[in-house]
């Protein structure tokens, strides 16, 4: 066993790809959720799928829920070498209709989020000099998106902390690096209209939309110790459709 991976909001689309991914390296992967119900159905459907994925509730906005968490995790499965921060909402509406609750939610999740979890798990593995942290922003935190000034706002701001983060703990064994993925085919993107998604596509110079296991394996990569020189960078994957 390689070690325990935590991969934040992993029952989404995204998120699965990752969790399945790090199972096949053999990690012991556990996801945190919110929805219980819904979480212990995609564990039986992992199963299915040859996957021993644990899960854990917690609430990624609070600290607290954060600590308790991660100590649950790290004294019945052992400590966690890997920590991908996955976990994020959207609460789209143009600047005329964003409500600052409608800021304060995305903010909470995807930025705050990524913080307690990284500033928990970062205190473990200083303790033990090895660690992996990787961050899942997008390509919205670097070229922005019409209705999106909260997501795209805590996606940049979550490539602020990796660099800031992997500054302090090269030292120590553990990098941290962000990936920003541009769009890819979950569920919820193929909910969208076809001919929006066709405008989409067409600003895609690969002439497709990613899949969530091409995350999946550069996440694996990062997570490996082959990638122990790559740290405070974000990797895009996008298809070309936006260039840094």
């Amino acid at each position: 066993m390689t070690g325990v991976a935590l991969v934040t909001g992993g029952t989404g689309g995204i998120g699965s790809a990752i969790c399945q991914a790090l199972s096949r390296e053999d990690y012991r992967v556990v996801s945190t959720y919110s929805n219980e119900t819904k979480a212990r159905q995609w564990q039986d459907e992992q199963r299915r799928q040859g996957h021993d994925i644990a899960i854990f509730g917690s609430d990624v906005r609070n600290y607290d829920q954060c600590l308790r968490t991660v100590l649950d995790i790290e004294e019945v499965l052992g400590p966690i070498a890997v920590l991908v921060n996955c976990a994020g909402i959207t609460r789209d509406k143009s600047i005329k209709k964003l409500t600052p609750e409608m800021w304060q939610q995305v903010i909470d999740v995807n930025l705050t989020g990524v913080f307690n979890f990284s500033s928990i798990v970062a205190k473990c593995m200083l303790e033990r000099n090895y660690g992996r942290i990787i961050n899942i922003s997008s390509i919205n935190g670097r070229k922005g998106q019409f209705g999106q000034v909260n997501y795209a706002a805590a996606k940049a701001g979550i490539h602020g902390l990796t660099m800031s983060l992997a500054q302090e703990l090269a030292p120590h064994g553990i990098t941290v690096n962000t990936l920003a993925p541009g769009y890819v085919a979950t569920e919820m993107v193929m909910q969208v209209p076809s001919e929006i998604l066709d405008k989409i596509v067409a600003q895609i110079p690969v002439g497709r939309l990613g899949q969530p296991e091409e995350i999946a394996r550069a996440v694996s990569f990062l997570a490996s110790p082959d990638a122990g020189f790559i740290t405070g960078s974000e990797l895009a994957i996008n298809g070309g459709q936006h260039m840094y």
